[in-house]
């Protein structure tokens, strides 16, 4: 079972990386080294998806972002994205996002973006014991006033909870609303900050303090001080290890004292966590402020 799911996960690894070529089923094939009926038949049922489904989510998913970030005509994208047509690209693009691209682009509001999960992080067990502790980089960061539009889940106090709760879809969603900081961001937040019967983790992105554009049905925005944050990053890490490095960094800010460098715990404010990405190590941020 496992080496299916590694043929899988080859081939999901492979279609990142030649996203905009043309990919065969014989070339995943090659990938996953089972025979192309085999390897379709291990890929729908891994990601619930045929392999031709995933590229063209992936491909317009990838399409919005520029669309929304850049200023570039319909038909350069439709042919960046691999698609033999600009009629082809719009109707593919109405399909999957119930919105026409050009309209888009000119007045882009939230989409449920595909998030291609690695299957291999599905059967990832989580680890309790550490060895060899690997150094924790802190540093003290700056946020601005900023609101985030954020969904609330009923009880969570963590990802895996809230998954269970909301879904994983919203980090799609978040990732097509165009963030201060770059990306969405999870929340634990404080007691002021939640609602009767609600979970105190959350999903959401942060935009500026005065926006105003639309806030997708189900999610609210919170108003958020400027705050100081101690942010504490590890060292990157192999993608499969992404419980055991979550635990190493938590570990470092449990044994932490503010006090050491002039600050202490700021618990007005929420504690944040970034989406764990190996190649940059993973990153939570706890708010501070200075002792008196």
């Amino acid at each position: 079972m496992l080496e299916q799911i590694n043929a899988v996960q080859r081939m999901q690894d492979y279609i990142e990386s030649h996203l905009f070529e043309n990919i065969s089923l014989s070339a995943l094939s090659k990938i996953s080294l089972y025979s192309p009926w085999y390897s379709y038949r291990l890929f729908v049922n891994q990601t619930g998806l045929t392999p031709s489904e995933y590229i063209r989510k992936l491909r317009l998913s990838k399409s919005a972002l520029k669309l929304r970030d850049e200023r570039c005509k319909i038909l350069d994208v439709a042919l960046e994205m691999g698609f033999g047509s600009v009629d082809g690209y719009q109707r593919a693009f109405r399909r999957e996002f119930h919105c026409n691209p050009n309209e888009y682009a000119a007045n882009p509001v939230p989409l449920y973006l595909f998030t291609p999960y690695g299957v291999k992080f599905r059967h990832i067990e989580r680890r309790t014991v550490m060895e060899n502790l690997k150094n924790v980089f802190i540093q003290v960061i700056k946020k601005p006033a900023r609101r985030v539009i954020i969904k609330r889940g009923v009880k969570a106090d963590e990802y895996m909870s809230y998954c269970e709760e909301v879904g994983c879809d919203v980090w799609g969603l978040l990732q097509s609303i165009k963030s201060i900081s770059g990306e969405p961001v999870c929340l634990w937040l404080p007691q002021a900050y939640r609602r009767p019967d609600t979970s105190e983790y959350v999903q959401g992105v942060e935009v500026a303090a005065d926006y105003s554009g639309v806030v997708p049905d189900g999610f609210e925005v919170i108003d958020l001080p400027a705050a100081e944050y101690l942010m504490f990053q590890g060292e990157p890490f192999a993608e499969e290890d992404y419980c055991l490095a979550i635990e190493e960094v938590q570990a470092s800010i449990e044994k932490y004292d503010p006090a050491v460098i002039g600050y202490s715990w700021d618990r007005e404010n929420p504690r944040v966590q970034l989406e764990p990405v190996g190649a940059r190590g993973y990153i939570e941020m706890l708010a501070v402020k200075k002792r008196q």
